[in-house]
């Protein structure tokens, strides 16, 4: 009795994989198909039972059913060229997604094996298979295929190639636009290949002056975050808000760009209105929980986490969000999340610099700069920067320290946080308290508003003994911002200057924003202590690290 090959192909139109899976079984162990006779029948149906397997995510048993409809293809006696002709038709989609049981096509079983490999991890294995097919006859979803997994085993250029190839063909593949921007294309280049785009009549089909418009600020907004052009990228997203209010897309852009330059308040209330439109959203919703955390709001970051477990439990998101979580309750378990969302997915960069942060906090510094290089490899940005220079500072390699910031102060030379790096490294040396307040000062300048600068400088003003300075400066500040830092540095100036009344003021308003802040509850004992009249151990003084500086004299001088 035959079974009806064509049912097998509506079942996996209807999305019944299950039952498509069972009925390509008896397909294709039917004794009324000779595989000697009828080789190409049997590779159908094995292609038809493979589809199925694929859909199920059964990948390793769709594997092994597409190379035996490879094999069975090869044995297609040759003189039988209207056979071999018809399985080779190229007149139908490469994805295991769509179905057709009436011609089959070695390209894109080739293809299908590859995505297998590729859902699975299996990288090398899937470019063995995309290299065997021969570029012209590669469609936009083997370019794209082929493009990230060249991206995967680092080989950029022909990532490049392959990512553009992808533009040539449709100008609206936005992760192609991300990656070539982040591969280091410039807006000009990759705009100049939407105009080589070809509609069915074969004439150019970017033609559209105002989708072209929108579309071309898209690309310089992502060339300027990946060139570190913060302001400059969060200015043309925002344009691009004016005109597609709502878009969750270029929020979550907005929100990522803003949570790495550490505008925490702004990225919250995007993350917070992505969240309001779509609560099913998953993507960068682990940036959103760092934020959370930073801001000790214990019960949204309770409820975020609760919200994405229940969506998607095998996200790598879900995963550095239950790191956050953990991370003050056992560093250990959160160390696990945050190295299983790299498991997942080994090119998830939140997963690196969580790692990183959780490693360093367990004073294990050296493993933290192997995270932030890891993090940096995928994408250079300012967290991963701020995280090896802390994790070099806190291995007392001040030399490393000083050359990574001074990286970063070149590659975001319009970066307070940049300057602000490299002073760092020059306070941790009381040799170096000279230039570090100079750079401080520096940011200052260029971000008036920045709070991080102005604590460090202040610092500076304390440890050399001008505290009536130190307050002045942070004074200046509280109109605009209730942070429990601000509060917990004004309390230990005033307490330095014997003011107990002041500084028990702002140890308790640092404790009302934060309750969480160990800062102030070690600051409060201290002082409980002295309007006592009891003396508190004086603290101690850090090992100094002298610095071999004269290298970055010049250089320092011209970025500054």
């Amino acid at each position: 009795m035959e079974v009806p090959k064509d049912q097998i192909a509506a079942l996996l139109e209807n999305g019944l994989y299950s039952s498509a899976q069972m009925l390509g079984s008896f397909l294709v162990s039917s004794s009324s198909i000779n595989a000697e006779t009828s080789p190409h029948l049997k590779a159908e149906n094995l292609i038809l039972l493979g589809d199925a397997l694929f859909r199920e995510r059964e990948y390793c048993r769709a594997i092994h059913t597409y190379k035996q409809a490879l094999q069975y293809y090869k044995i297609i006696p040759k003189q039988n060229s209207t056979s071999r002709s018809s399985l080779s038709s190229s007149n139908r989609s490469s994805s295991p997604n769509s179905f057709n049981i009436s011609a089959i096509n070695e390209n894109e079983v080739k293809f299908k094996i590859a995505s297998c490999h590729f859902a699975l991890g299996e990288t090398k294995a899937a470019l063995v298979e995309m290299e065997g097919i021969p570029s012209k006859a590669r469609n936009l979803q083997m370019s794209l295929l082929m493009a990230k997994l060249y991206r995967n085993s680092k080989h950029n250029r022909s990532a490049v190639a392959c990512y553009r190839e992808c533009l040539r063909q449709c100008p609206y593949v936005i992760e192609a636009i991300t990656a070539l921007a982040e591969l280091g294309a410039t807006a000009k280049d990759i705009i100049s290949l939407f105009s080589q785009t070809p509609n069915r009549s074969g004439r150019a089909q970017f033609d559209h002056v105002d989708s072209g418009r929108w579309l071309q600020r898209y690309v310089e907004a992502q060339c300027c975050i990946a060139s570190n052009d913060y302001k400059g990228g969060l200015e043309l997203f925002a344009e691009l808000l004016q005109r597609f209010p709502n878009n969750i897309h270029i929020l979550l852009e907005m929100a990522k760009v803003e949570a790495i330059i550490g505008k925490n308040d702004e990225a919250i209330v995007n993350f917070e209105k992505v969240r309001a439109i779509d609560p099913y959203v998953m993507t960068y919703m682990d940036e959103y929980a760092m934020l959370l955390k930073m801001k000790s709001d214990n019960s949204k970051l309770n409820k975020l986490v609760h919200d994405l477990i229940s969506i998607d439990p095998t996200r790598p998101e879900v995963s550095v969000a239950l790191s956050v979580l953990w991370e003050r309750k056992k560093g250990e378990t959160a160390l696990s999340y945050a190295e299983k969302s790299t498991q997942i997915n080994e090119r998830h960069i939140p997963g690196y610099i969580m790692k990183g942060n959780l490693l360093l906090s367990m004073k294990q510094p050296a493993a933290a700069v192997s995270a932030f290089r890891g993090a940096q490899e995928l994408r250079a940005d300012l967290r991963s920067y701020q995280g090896l220079v802390h994790s070099y500072l806190a291995s007392s390699k001040v030399k490393e320290a000083l050359y990574t910031a001074r990286e970063a102060m070149k590659a975001m030379p319009q970066s307070a946080k940049a300057l602000k790096l490299v002073g760092d490294v020059h306070a941790s040396n009381s040799s170096g308290r000279e230039k570090a307040k100079k750079f401080y000062e520096s940011a200052l300048r260029l971000e008036p508003g920045y709070l991080g600068a102005a604590l460090a400088l202040a610092e500076l003003h304390v440890i050399e003994g001008r505290n009536e300075d130190a307050a002045s400066l942070l004074k200046r500040y509280l109109k605009d911002w209730a942070d429990d830092s601000l509060h917990v540095k004004l309390a230990q100036v005033f307490a330095a200057t014997n003011s107990l009344q002041e500084a028990l003021s702002h140890y308790q308003a640092a404790l009302r924003i934060n309750p969480q802040n160990e800062a102030a509850k070690k600051g409060l004992e201290r002082l409980e202590k002295q309007m006592k009249g009891v003396d508190p151990d004086a603290p101690e003084e850090d090992e100094e690290n002298e610095v071999d500086d004269a290298d970055g004299e010049v250089e320092e001088t011209e970025l500054l």
